[in-house]
């Protein structure tokens, strides 16, 4: 049996729900049965996951003090899906955004969602549904963004945080005097810092560097904390977690693995497989093949009756890969010829495992 996300229960689009609801933003629902206060702060630590978090006490004193509980990022379990998750409130098959590359249907070619340097597609259209941040504002509750200034104006950005106040800042020191600034009055801040993510990237995730730069994440959580005015709880949550797999499959170096593909995207713990006209189910059977006993293998109506997006969007069907792979072994599906530097990666993300799904969420209140 797969293991799916919580979708309305205990998920990443749930925290932004119930966030929203205890604002008494109309509306919503708070499922996970958040104090009603009239300020948040949501603290998203890119790449913290659950299982990490609780591998690490000694680098984590503060975090690890404060009361929590685990949530599921969503599928794939990556940046991309669960920002656009955290953003609307609504879980990836309502909102669409399914991994750093996927298809922009009718036009044989793949979108960097996290990029988005093609020029060509407007976030606005891509993702198109409303976010939290502008229901929180159109409720009177000021909705602020702080995060690295560099994120500021681009494709993804414009993607997900239409409606908030982008509040830029590059330093630690900046991402909390900048949150201290935006909790005045009914507000909600998002606070994002992406470098444990990145660390975990190239030195992979429990390294020695990435534990000392988890004692910076650590150090963060705790100021912010600090400077909470009174009626504020603070939110500590991720987008997903990461492992180190051992093993890799090389799909350029494996014709019966290229054979009928037209595109190959996702990344290499969650892949959308785009078949040419009419391959879909020799693709399936090819890949099934290869894989068996180390990923799920599934066909996109496979994948979408588990429920590993929840409810699809009619439109957004054909964003799915014909073939979805998910290695559920220490596994890295890669393409070293086409996509050499994210086959070059250590630590890597997407699966439906716990390692990778489960995040946390953890709070205090002042």
């Amino acid at each position: 049996m797969i293991p799916t996300p919580r979708y309305g229960e205990a998920s990443l689009a749930d925290l932004s729900a119930s966030v929203l609801a205890s604002l008494g933003v109309p509306g919503s629902d708070n499922v996970l049965d958040l104090p009603e206060l009239p300020r948040a702060c949501v603290l998203l630590i890119d790449g913290l996951g659950w299982e990490l978090l609780r591998a690490h006490p000694a680098e984590t004193p503060f975090l690890s003090s404060l009361a929590g509980k685990p949530l599921t990022a969503g599928f794939p379990a990556t940046t991309v899906t669960s920002l656009s998750s955290l953003a609307t409130g609504l879980p990836p098959g309502a909102h669409g955004m399914f991994g750093y590359q996927i298809a922009v249907p009718g036009e044989g070619r793949l979108l960097n969602c996290l990029r988005w340097d093609d020029g060509r597609t407007d976030p606005a259209l891509f993702q198109s549904r409303p976010t939290v941040y502008g229901r929180a504002n159109a409720a009177g509750v000021v909705s602020s963004y702080v995060a690295a200034g560099a994120y500021y104006g681009t494709g993804f950005n414009e993607a997900i945080t239409r409606g908030v106040r982008y509040v830029p800042a590059d330093s630690l020191g900046q991402l909390v005097a900048r949150a201290e600034e935006a909790l005045t009055g009914r507000a909600h801040v998002t606070v994002y810092h992406a470098d444990l993510d990145s660390t975990g990237h190239m030195y992979g995730a429990g390294s020695a560097t990435w534990r000392h730069q988890l004692r910076f994440v650590d150090t963060l959580a705790e100021r912010i904390a600090e400077i909470l005015p009174a009626g504020t709880a603070l939110y500590v949550t991720a987008d997903h977690g990461m492992t180190n797999p051992r093993d890799r499959v090389d799909v350029d170096a494996l014709p019966e693995l290229r054979e009928g593909v037209a595109l190959l995207g996702g990344e290499a713990r969650a892949r959308h497989v785009y078949a040419a006209e009419g391959a879909a189910a020799d693709v399936l059977d090819a890949w099934t093949g290869v894989l068996s006993g180390r990923a799920w293998v599934m066909s996109r109506e496979e994948a979408v009756a588990e429920g590993c997006f929840g409810a699809v969007a009619p439109e957004h069907l054909p964003r799915i890969g014909d073939v979805v792979a998910v290695p559920y072994a220490s596994l890295a599906i890669v393409a070293t010829e086409s996509d050499p530097f994210q086959s070059s990666l250590i630590g890597m993300h997407g699966s439906l495992v716990p390692e990778e799904q489960l995040v946390p969420l953890l709070w205090t209140t002042r």
